[in-house]
């Protein structure tokens, strides 16, 4: 278990990052969102764990409701409906502008996690740890995240894939 550590963190995921990280494991497995909530929990402390995702799609409700369910509050990208199915659900700058913002706002809480290999928030994850705010980021696996991550010390980071037996 981490030291030192208050009840008040919060968690910042990058949905289609986690689903693409797992489902390109070999074998492909599976985040049961439920379990994944209790273990960001009981890990790390998580009091709100916001769960990004590119867009409101039509026919998706299932998966939405099953993601709030399990706990997590959803956030989705904001699109041009012109734009709908033209472009990718990119949810870097919102991740990155929540979490500015938290902090710009003096929002109360101790430290971030963030969930995806995305070597886009290399700069928010230097910025975090030199403010002493990344308690980790979690990559979904070990083949692909970012080679910029590569110099990060292991203290600030931990693969989901070795937790599998907790989150499957």
């Amino acid at each position: 278990m981490i030291e030192n550590m208050e009840d008040n963190n919060l968690a910042f995921i990058d949905g289609q990052n986690l689903y693409m990280g797992t489902n390109s494991e070999i074998p492909p497995w599976e985040v049961d969102l439920s379990k994944f909530r209790i273990y960001l929990k009981d890990k790390y402390k998580i009091s709100k764990a916001y769960y990004f995702l590119g867009c409101v799609i039509n026919g998706k409700d299932e998966l939405y409701d099953k993601i709030q369910d399990a706990g997590f509050i959803l956030k989705f990208r904001e699109h041009n409906s012109v734009m709908l199915g033209k472009k990718k659900g990119n949810v870097d700058s919102d991740i990155i502008f929540q979490i500015m913002k938290a902090i710009y706002k003096k929002e109360s809480f101790d430290k971030i996690v963030l969930v995806s290999g995305d070597g886009d928030y290399k700069s928010l994850v230097d910025f975090l740890i030199d403010e002493g705010k990344l308690l980790k980021i979690l990559f979904p696996n070990k083949r692909f995240y970012s080679s910029l991550y590569k110099g990060l010390g292991s203290e600030f980071y931990d693969f989901l894939c070795n937790k599998k037996e907790k989150i499957v």
